[in-house]
């Protein structure tokens, strides 16, 4: 009877342990196929990790790429203007130079012509002429004269100022009260006149291409702005 017992006993050890087995063997297996799913799945999605930043990469590439592209125009039309200016700039130091030096044309009829343009432009019949002391000493005996010669405004007087003014080229004007004052020296001819002046020198010398417009008048203005006798 112990031995039949002990038989049974056995029997269902053994069955417990050959269930454990097989429950153990599915296990191994099921983890196997669970690491082999997590391994195939981290490797796809590492693959598609890798390409999305590749494909970010290039789109930030590309994207730098032409922006560099877009900016080289911008770049090189900045350098342009900036060598149009250098040119521009020279050519009115140059100018300037030739104004000063008074070369090729008749200061003391330019001197009338400024002081007659202040004038002009006015309210008034009493106006007072400030010169530098060269010009003063040179043109001041009849300037004022030659000056109401050319407005030709009924009562119009003019005289020199009782002192010389610090300026080195052009003249000042001013009525008798001091309620008005015209510079027509040469640093604020060239000040006012520049602006319409360097894009007609521009276009004269090929710099720019001309431009189009209707108002000719307007260009023949222009045109006389840069002439020596009108400064």
């Amino acid at each position: 009877m112990t031995d039949s017992r002990a038989d049974s006993q056995q029997v269902l050890a053994d069955e417990i342990l050959a269930d454990a087995g097989r429950q153990a063997d599915r296990a191994r297996r099921k983890a196997e196929r669970d690491a082999k799913a997590i391994l195939r799945d981290g490797r796809q999605q590492a693959e598609a990790d890798r390409r999305k930043r590749l494909d970010a990469a290039r789109a930030e590439a590309d994207r730098r790429r032409r922006l560099t592209l877009a900016a080289v125009p911008v770049e090189e039309e900045r350098l342009r203007a900036r060598r149009i200016e250098e040119a521009l700039e020279g050519i009115r130091d140059e100018a300037r130079a030739r104004l000063e030096a008074r070369d090729g044309f008749d200061y003391r009829e330019v001197l009338v012509r400024l002081a007659a343009e202040a004038v002009a432009g006015m309210d008034g019949t009493m106006f007072v002429l400030e010169l530098s002391a060269a010009d003063r000493e040179a043109f001041g005996a009849d300037l004022p004269r030659a000056v109401v010669q050319q407005v030709r405004r009924q009562g119009l007087q003019i005289a020199l100022s009782a002192d010389p003014a610090t300026i080195e080229w052009g003249v000042v004007v001013r009525d008798a009260e001091g309620r008005q004052s015209w510079d027509n020296t040469l640093a604020a001819r060239i000040r006012r006149l520049w602006p319409e002046a360097r894009r007609v020198v521009a276009e004269a010398t090929g710099l720019l291409e001309p431009t189009t417009t209707d108002d000719e008048q307007g260009q023949t203005n222009a045109d006389e702005c840069t002439r020596p006798e009108e400064l």
